[in-house]
């Protein structure tokens, strides 16, 4: 069985947007079909709707961290407390990771040396040969499922019996991501802007 990094690899390599590969690759722990999961995703590609802004990897780890940590109800201030600071921590570790940005266009190297992003143009490009070898989107689809793995889910997927992944069923998911050691050590050493805060 591919693991998860290896099946949001596969489904860029598809023809899929930055954002529905990484959070279609986690969705049926979710109960949610490939296709669902695609549909939810879509909107946040190549910078949320070719607009090179959140980069699309980011935001389907953020669809992630919203399913597993995300408040149901209106009123529930320390659910989105939660849920923002979990938000934080992943996009804090993707930073650190992507020279230091999130941002579509700067990790296309855009509105540098004569490359602009057009406003309006939302023809994606073709994925070609080429297309593949100039991006480092496969590179940083995989780095954020692998956050993906190593900050929300570490502990929280077992193997039924029947070889399919499941979530281990508790009561607060966020809860227990934020109180452990892993996710803790981590969070007081980097703010959103991926500088060191010590």
């Amino acid at each position: 069985m591919k693991s998860r990094v290896e099946q949001a690899g596969e489904l860029f390599k598809q023809g899929f947007n930055c954002s529905q590969s990484v959070f279609a690759a986690y969705a049926d722990l979710f109960g949610m079909d490939q296709a669902t999961a695609c549909r939810v995703a879509a909107s946040f590609g190549a910078g949320i709707g070719r607009m090179r802004e959140t980069c699309g990897a980011a935001s389907g780890m953020f669809l992630v961290a919203g399913m597993l940590t995300g408040a149901t109800e209106g009123k529930d201030q320390t659910a989105k407390k939660n849920n923002y600071e979990v938000v934080q921590r992943l996009a804090a570790e993707f930073k650190k990771e992507n020279r230091g940005t999130y941002i579509c266009r700067e990790l296309l190297g855009l509105d540098q040396q004569g490359k602009k992003v057009v406003p309006g143009d939302t023809t994606p490009e073709a994925r070609t040969e080429e297309y593949y070898k100039k991006r480092p989107c496969l590179k940083t689809i995989q780095g954020a499922a692998a956050i993906v793995v190593r900050l929300l889910l570490e502990g929280l997927v077992e193997t039924a019996e029947d070889g399919t992944e499941q979530l281990v069923v508790m009561e607060n998911y966020a809860d227990y991501i934020l109180k452990r050691p892993e996710f803790t050590e981590q969070s007081g050493e980097h703010d959103v802007t991926g500088k060191n805060t010590k």
